[in-house]
């Protein structure tokens, strides 16, 4: 089973980052270095900017040991929650490891914050989840029920276990959740 901690200790582990009250702050995705994720996500929080980086735990089996490794969940990509202002874009910039924001010719596109905060319901609650490729297809649903009420996804069979793709449209990443025993409605 996969879980999510906080690369940061300054928060409990499993607990999710508040989205900002801010009213002009809006949720970004940057593009960082190969394996830069972690290291962007701290540098950019010591800047004191509102980061989001999603892990999960897997067990990796080596030769000779077995460890449970955290990794990025959508490697490659941090969430930035920032105003739209030139200062706050070249901060995040600035770090080293960033590369880019994501969206129109490298100047980001805000991504809605029902999004993040769907796939942060995912993480803090106990259900089983794993990266998934993303998709197109399918049909749009939202669990009823349970601590998972509300989020959104795109249903999917998979070995006849019904499972609840939650997706981050402009980063083009997925994450699956095993829904047995929820109940789905129409999105």
């Amino acid at each position: 089973m996969a879980t999510w901690e906080t690369t940061h200790e300054s928060v409990a582990t499993n607990s999710i980052p508040p989205v900002a009250a801010m009213d002009d702050a809006r949720w970004y995705a940057v593009q960082t270095r190969a394996r830069h994720e972690k290291k962007v996500d701290t540098q950019l929080h010591e800047k004191g900017i509102e980061v989001f980086l999603p892990l999960w735990s897997e067990m990796h089996q080596w030769s000779d040991r077995q460890r449970l490794v955290h990794q990025p969940l959508f490697s490659g990509y941090v969430f930035v929650h920032i105003a739209e202002t030139p200062l706050e874009r070249k901060n995040v910039l600035s770090t080293p490891g960033v590369c880019w924001f994501v969206g129109n010719r490298g100047m980001g596109l805000p991504i809605p914050d029902k999004q993040i905060q769907d796939v942060q319901t995912v993480l803090s609650s106990e259900v089983p989840f794993a990266p998934f490729p993303f998709i197109h297809v399918g049909q749009h649903v939202r669990i009823r029920g349970g601590c998972l009420d509300g989020i959104e996804g795109i249903l999917i069979a998979k070995e006849s276990d019904r499972t609840v793709v939650v997706s981050v449209e402009l980063v083009r990443r997925s994450l699956a959740v095993h829904i047995n025993g929820y109940d789905l409605e129409e999105a």
